[in-house]
C-alpha cells in the first residue's frame, strides 16, 4: 500500500499527533445501498454529509480532508479470524453481534457464496454469511482506494465508537425509535449536532447510516487530537506490515 494508507503503517495503540487544535475536516464513512455517506466535522462548523457514489469521489468533495474513518475492514486474514474482530465482540457485551467476523480473503474472492462458504470452512472452521459475503465489493474498492486515499484513513465500527463514546454499549438497536435517540443525545453532548447537519448526504442517508457515519467522524476527530485507541492494543501486523485494528 501507499504512503497515505495509515493501514500500512505500524502504529502504536494509541495514535499521537503533536497538534493541540485541529482545524480540516475529520470524516467519518459508512457503505450504503448504493455508494457511501461521509460526515465532516470542523472546528466552529455544522457536521456536512455527504453522498458519494465511489469513495474515490471523495477527495473531489472534500477537499480539505485531513483523517478519515471507515466502518469496513482494513486487512484481510488469511487464515485464523482476526484479533480485532474477536475483541470488538468482547466489549460490546449484549450488542456484540454487530461485529461480524471478517472473511478470509480466499473466500471473498470466491465466485459465489457456496463456493466462499467450503473455502472459508476449509482454511477457519466456520462459514461465511452471506452479508458477509455480499460486502466483498465495498471491502475491495477500499483496498483499491487506499494507496492513493487523499489522507490517512483508519477502520473503525460504529458500534465500538459509540460504546466508548457512551461509556457502555448502547441499550437498544439503531434501528430502533429509543436507539436512534440515545446515539443523538450522545453525539450532541460532544458538538455533534446531526439535527442541523448540512449537505446533500443529510437529505439521502437512512437515520442509522448518518448516526453511524457521525461516530465515525467523532473517531477520526479522535485520530487527530491524539486521543484515539486501538483494538487490539498494540494492533495485529499482517505479513505486509500493515496495521490491522479498529479504532475509536
Amino acid at each position: 500500500m501507499g504512503g497515505n494508507d495509515s493501514g500500512s503503517m505500524s502504529l502504536p495503540g494509541h495514535f499521537n499527533r503533536d497538534v493541540e487544535t485541529w482545524s480540516m475536516a475529520a470524516i467519518g464513512i459508512d457503505a450504503c445501498k448504493t455508494g457511501w455517506i461521509a460526515v465532516a466535522l470542523r472546528t466552529g462548523a455544522e457536521a456536512q454529509a455527504h453522498f458519494l457514489e465511489s469513495i474515490e469521489d471523495l477527495a473531489e468533495a472534500i477537499s480539505d480532508a485531513e483523517a478519515i474513518a471507515i466502518d469496513i475492514p482494513i486487512g484481510l486474514p488469511n487464515e485464523v479470524r482476526r484479533v480485532a474482530d474477536v475483541e470488538a465482540r468482547n466489549v460490546l457485551g449484549p450488542r456484540s453481534h454487530s461485529v461480524f467476523f471478517t472473511p478470509v480473503r480466499a473466500a471473498l474472492e470466491a465466485r459465489d457464496h457456496p463456493t466462499a462458504t467450503r473455502l472459508s470452512l476449509e482454511l477457519t472452521g466456520y462459514g461465511i454469511s452471506q452479508q458477509s459475503f455480499a460486502l466483498r465489493s465495498k471491502i475491495f474498492e477500499i483496498e483499491r482506494w487506499l494507496p492513493n486515499a487523499p489522507c490517512p484513513v483508519w477502520e473503525v465500527h460504529p458500534e465500538v465508537s459509540f460504546r466508548f463514546l457512551m461509556d457502555a454499549p448502547a441499550s437498544a438497536s439503531k434501528k430502533s425509535w429509543a436507539g436512534m435517540i440515545e446515539r443523538r443525545k450522545a453525539l450532541l453532548a460532544v458538538g455533534i449536532d446531526l439535527d442541523h447537519a448540512i449537505g446533500e448526504g443529510a437529505y439521502l442517508a437512512t437515520t442509522d447510516d448518518m448516526l453511524d457515519a457521525a461516530v465515525a467522524a467523532w473517531s477520526a476527530k479522535r485520530l487527530l487530537d491524539g486521543t484515539a485507541h486501538s483494538i487490539p492494543d498494540p494492533p495485529e501486523i499482517d505479513e505486509s506490515g500493515r496495521a490491522i485494528a479498529i479504532w475509536y
